[in-house]
């Protein structure tokens, strides 16, 4: 099987190695991220006027640590992502695989090499990336930064390549190839009870750690890292399960209530597989909720009499880390529409036989982002102010200006959020023109 295996990965196409690639860039972000935050945890320096207080005193440094971990939840969404769309776009293969007596999990398994073998090599390369960045720290600022164990590194390397072929094995789980082939994709399952409860479980424990800090019960500061860790986790899985509901039911207003063909055919589409456009916009939904959770206690600070300098630059260097978790997010929101496309290319290629112009179908796209979009990134930012506004409100420094500045910012990041969503659907056209060709017409 591995035989074969290897000789599938040396006979793929320019398109499946361009894929293999995004699962690797994804991979090494992860392993960068990772390798930085253990590197953060393993400082033994305690200066509080130090120059590099950030790095040096133990809160802001372990706050430090804590984002970077958070943001390898992007990095890992999106390697998933890239994964199910190599899948679903491997189904020749998969079918002579079946035709010669393959299992159904065999043809996972295939899947799951191809991703872990990529995580490998991302892994590999994130790692030589963090090594040669932490011996250039070192050596310029007279050891204050230690050089990471390899231990440590290996550990992180193999975290890497276990999320990736759990990734691989994921993505082919809903995803059944036949002798003839032809890919059929198994039915999602509906939202439940339960998904409420994840949310909710997730959202306070991160309340908790958030909010305690060092006055946490268990563990002090360590334990409310592991509490915000525990808790966002939970709110990603959460979400993408209920978020299936809330997008559906916004799905079946727009279509019963859209004055345009465009945005009833975008409806439509939305409301067939909500689960979908739930999974991608998950990680986008979060870092709006974290975006706004920060924003609101940055207001609770910016008002009070006790900001410092050193405060400004910690939430500073927080907006910068959600700037890069929104912008991992909409990659991974990218790989997404290329794998709708993939789906509905037939459809798509009909409506333009038939006479529809490419741009309107362009803006088919568009409107499927801001229906889906929408109230995922409305929610989540009404949440995460909610939660702080709700737990600090009564203590000493609130007024009116930090209300107003809590409320702005989370509208601020919401549209941010949705404009993120929308943009990613505009780029999408081009990939939307090769989907409109009477070859597709074809296409099973």
């Amino acid at each position: 099987m591995i035989t074969v295996m290897r000789m599938m990965v040396r006979g793929r196409s320019p398109r499946e190695r361009a894929r293999a690639r995004l699962m690797s860039a994804g991979a090494a972000l992860a392993t960068f991220l990772l390798c930085t935050a253990a590197n953060l945890l393993s400082f033994r320096i305690d200066a509080p006027h130090d120059r590099l207080w950030v790095f040096t005193e133990h809160e802001p440094r372990l706050l430090a640590a804590l984002t970077l971990t958070l943001l390898v939840v992007p990095a890992t969404v999106f390697t998933y992502q890239a994964s199910r769309l190599a899948t679903a776009t491997r189904e020749r293969r998969l079918a002579a695989l079946r035709l010669a007596g393959a299992t159904p999990y065999e043809t996972r398994l295939v899947g799951a090499y191809e991703v872990g073998r990529q995580a490998l090599l991302g892994g590999l390369l994130g790692g030589v990336a963090h090594l040669a960045v932490n011996v250039a720290l070192w050596r310029s600022l007279d050891g204050v930064v230690p050089l990471l164990s390899p231990m440590w590194t290996l550990v992180v390397l193999a975290a890497v390549v276990l999320i990736g072929v759990g990734s691989g094995l994921a993505a082919g789980r809903h995803v059944v190839a036949s002798p003839l082939g032809l890919v059929r994709r198994a039915r999602p399952r509906g939202p439940r009870a339960v998904d409420l409860l994840l949310v909710g479980l997730g959202v306070a424990l991160f309340a908790a750690g958030f909010i305690g800090k060092g006055r946490f019960p268990v563990g002090g500061p360590y334990g409310a890292a592991l509490s915000v860790t525990v808790g966002a986790v939970l709110l990603l899985f959460g979400l993408v399960l209920a978020a299936t509901w809330l997008i559906g039911a916004v799905a079946r207003r727009a279509g019963r209530t859209a004055a345009a063909p465009e945005t009833l055919l975008a409806a439509r589409i939305v409301q067939a597989d909500p689960r979908a456009w739930a999974r991608a916009l998950t990680v986008v939904g979060l870092t709006v909720f974290f975006g706004s959770a920060v924003g609101a206690q940055q207001g609770d600070i910016l008002f009070s009499p006790w900001l410092t300098t050193s405060k400004v630059v910690a939430y500073l260097l927080i907006d910068l880390a959600l700037l890069l978790a929104l912008v991992t997010s909409a990659a991974a929101l990218a790989v997404h529409q290329a794998e709708a496309l993939l789906d509905h290319r037939r459809s798509f290629a009909v409506l333009a036989a038939s006479g529809v112009p490419a741009s309107a179908l362009g803006r088919v796209l568009t409107r499927q982002a801001l229906i889906a979009a929408s109230p995922v990134c409305l929610v989540a930012a009404v949440a995460g102010a909610g939660i702080i506004i709700l737990t600090t409100a009564d203590a000493p420094g609130w007024s009116p200006g930090t209300f107003t500045f809590a409320a702005v910012r989370a509208a601020v990041t919401a549209g941010i959020g949705v404009l993120a969503a929308v943009l990613v659907a505009r780029v999408s056209r081009r990939t939307l023109r090769g989907a409109l060709r009477p070859e597709e017409l074809r296409a099973g």
